[in-house]
């Protein structure tokens, strides 16, 4: 499988990352790549970037290295309402949204309040992609999960980086074939993410490649090789 399109990936404004947005794209560049997005942590991640940062976002090119630039966020959802941790207005301005639970941002709950954080967050229409909902530690009803996905028109990530040896969201595997399978008979996309916090990680999708075909998923719920069927689930993102 060929993938050209990285919408999770970290630079040293996230505070725990190792590159620059430059060296993203010169990486993105060296590996064919169309399209990459980057997807800073918000505020409430500590050591991440002040909410200045994405209101900013508009001066940056569309293109370096010759690859095709989308500017978004990986928002922290906060509570088990599914707030997030960044306002409206700056929402609404960048090119997509990932919402994502994180250990220092929420606590884990039981199985109803994690489901209704994820089901919160998908409700959100600036929301377009569910961050790894593999994460043993926040035990979800996947099936309600998925469905809420559907009916929201929401992509539900693959994130390649659970998925390694030394990744911290342990179970990710059983719990991706889980949701990959329920993905499958509700027919909503995957959108693989490297979740890349260097440069060398941009597009490594091995992991998850590996996981997708044991699953049996079908192409076309693999938005990652066709920028416009992309696109279409991303209600704020620009024709690049």
């Amino acid at each position: 499988m060929s993938d050209y399109i990285d919408l999770h990936t970290h630079t040293i404004v996230s505070g725990h990352a190792y590159s620059t947005i430059k060296e993203m794209a010169c990486a993105a560049a060296a590996k064919n790549m169309t399209h990459l997005g980057i997807s800073e942590h918000a505020p409430k991640m500590p050591g991440s970037c002040h909410e200045l940062y994405f209101a900013n976002l508009k001066i940056m090119p569309r293109q370096i290295y010759g690859v095709k630039m989308l500017y978004g966020v990986e928002a922290n959802i906060m509570d088990y309402d599914g707030r997030l941790d960044l306002r409206e207005g700056l929402l609404k301005r960048l090119d997509y949204v990932i919402a994502s639970m994180h250990l220092p941002c929420v606590k884990p709950g039981n199985v109803e309040e994690n489901t209704n954080a994820m089901i919160g967050a998908l409700k959100n229409p600036l929301v377009d992609i569910l961050g790894h909902p593999d994460d043993s530690r926040y035990p979800i009803d996947k099936e309600a999960v998925v469905r809420a996905a559907k009916e929201y028109g929401k992509v539900l990530e693959l994130n390649n980086s659970s998925l390694t040896p030394t990744a911290s969201r342990q179970g990710a595997d059983e719990n991706d074939m889980d949701i990959l399978e329920l993905c499958r008979k509700y027919k909503v996309p995957v959108l693989m993410g490297s979740d890349a916090h260097y440069e060398d990680y941009v597009g490594e999708f091995s992991q998850a490649e590996e996981l997708l075909e044991r699953a049996g998923v079908e192409d076309e719920l693999i938005l990652n090789r066709d920028y416009g069927k992309l696109q279409k689930y991303l209600k704020k993102a620009p024709l690049l």
